[in-house]
């Protein structure tokens, strides 16, 4: 139990596990490439380089997040000293998806181990390459009673549910969600769900086209569309839609060449079942550039849709894919009646030279975060809270708060003894007029 009680323990194994990072991350970048043809600059960029910032990060600050913080104290409770102490939960359960099948079974894992807590991690068995390094890596740095790494499919999940855990943190689809959500009721336990939902990227007539052309296709793209935070529809000024869409071509062109299926820069989708399903979504006639599609690779070309209804296949539900919608708009009206349509998404984006335009977005719509003018970005700020809101999620995560959502926090008041005010003790007697005057001035 020395990872419950000492610091040092837990700062000491998260140095083995950064060490270890470090030697095996060619292997990790191979499996990734292995899994569904990641290319090496996005697993370095998205998995590997992100865990190690998160570990140098968490290293760095861990005994200054475990220490008591001692708070101002009521006047109520004079004399004393008000502290905040911060206890890992306990047995902690993750379960990782496949999409950043590395960092997003790391990070989590990071900050459960740093808070104290006994972890079982269960990566997705649609990646089984990178599970096999994330077993071989946590193999050599834990213990098997402190961290253990489950491999299986949604049977395994199943069971893991059945068991009664202290905290659970989940990241996945909204179906999947409300599954762990049901489970975790069962016992009150406490959970983090990263979740997704329709992100809409929204251009107004004043924004720079090509430059936002260039930022949107970067995010839309990278990891072949299949990030939970990717813009998942455009909704452009009406006006701009055909000068926008040329940008978007030439952005594409100039990312993946002209046959992305020949590029090392772009993955594949992560398996037949979503290749399939993301096909069905396509309606040639509705294609205006892209669509070309290949099930023995689980390759779909990067495509841009033409789009002019909310209740059309691939306005449904959530693309994670390659595949993206244009619609238009002439006023906010518009704007309201199709973002209104859908739930709380996880990420909102705006591009946009106009600041009443967006504040006025910012502050009329809910969602878990989001960028003017890039898209993505905000994940890369471990400062900033990641989580959604409704549907897109419950809790947040990143930088302390990480440490924070594997740790239960304890409120602490020492008295002192060379005081003792009598007015609150029995009897009572006439004293009701002086304590509401104490407490009106409090």
């Amino acid at each position: 139990m020395e990872y419950k009680t000492n610091i040092n323990f837990r700062k000491e194994s998260l140095i083995k596990l950064l060490n270890a990072i470090i030697i095996y991350e060619n292997e990790i970048i191979q499996a990734l490439y292995d899994d569904f043809k990641k290319p090496a600059f996005e697993a370095v960029l998205t998995e590997t380089s992100y865990v190690i910032a998160e570990l140098k990060n968490t290293i760095k600050n861990l005994k200054n997040w475990a220490k008591p913080k001692r708070v101002f104290p009521s006047l109520l409770n004079f004399p004393s000293k008000d502290y905040i102490y911060k206890e890992p939960y306990g047995k902690v359960l993750i379960l990782a998806p496949w999409n950043y099948p590395f960092q997003l079974s790391l990070c989590p894992l990071i900050s459960a181990v740093a808070a104290g807590n006994q972890v079982v991690v269960k990566p997705s068995e649609l990646t089984p390459k990178t599970s096999e390094i994330i077993v071989k890596i946590i193999g050599k740095v834990f213990d098997n009673n402190h961290v253990k790494v489950v491999e299986g499919g949604a049977e395994i999940s199943q069971q893991l549910l059945s068991e009664r855990w202290d905290y659970i943190f989940f990241t996945g689809s909204v179906a999947v969600g409300k599954i762990v959500a049901k489970a975790a009721a069962e016992n009150l336990t406490p959970v983090t769900l990263e979740l997704g939902g329709k992100n809409p990227c929204i251009i107004d007539e004043t924004a720079n086209l090509k430059l936002a052309a260039k930022r949107i296709v970067w995010g839309k793209f990278v990891n072949a569309g299949q990030t939970c935070i990717a813009p998942d529809f455009i909704l452009i000024q009406k006006n701009m839609k055909t000068h926008f869409v040329t940008y978007l071509k030439e952005e594409i062109t100039k990312a993946y060449g002209e046959n992305p299926a020949k590029s090392p820069d772009f993955a594949r989708i992560i398996n037949t079942k979503n290749w399939q399903r993301l096909v069905d979504m396509i309606e040639p006639e509705k294609v205006i550039f892209g669509g070309q599609s290949d099930s023995s690779d689980c390759y779909i070309a990067p495509t841009l849709v033409e789009e002019t209804s909310v209740e059309s296949i691939i306005m449904q539900e959530e693309i994670f894919g390659p595949l993206l919608p244009i619609l238009t708009y002439e006023n906010e009206a518009d704007i309201d009646a199709i973002i209104t349509k859908y739930e709380k998404p996880l990420a909102l984006y705006i591009f946009t030279e106009n600041p009443y335009f967006y504040r006025r977005i910012i502050q009329n719509y809910s969602f878990g975060g989001g960028c003017i003018n890039d898209t993505l970005i905000h994940f890369a700020n471990k400062r900033l809270p990641f989580g959604g809101v409704g549907h897109s999620g419950i809790g947040a995560y990143h930088g302390n708060l990480s440490f924070d959502t594997f740790s239960h926090t304890k409120s602490i008041v020492k008295k002192a003894n060379w005081l003792d005010l009598p007015m609150r003790y029995a009897p009572y007697k006439d004293r009701l007029p002086n304590i509401r005057k104490i407490l009106r001035w409090l």
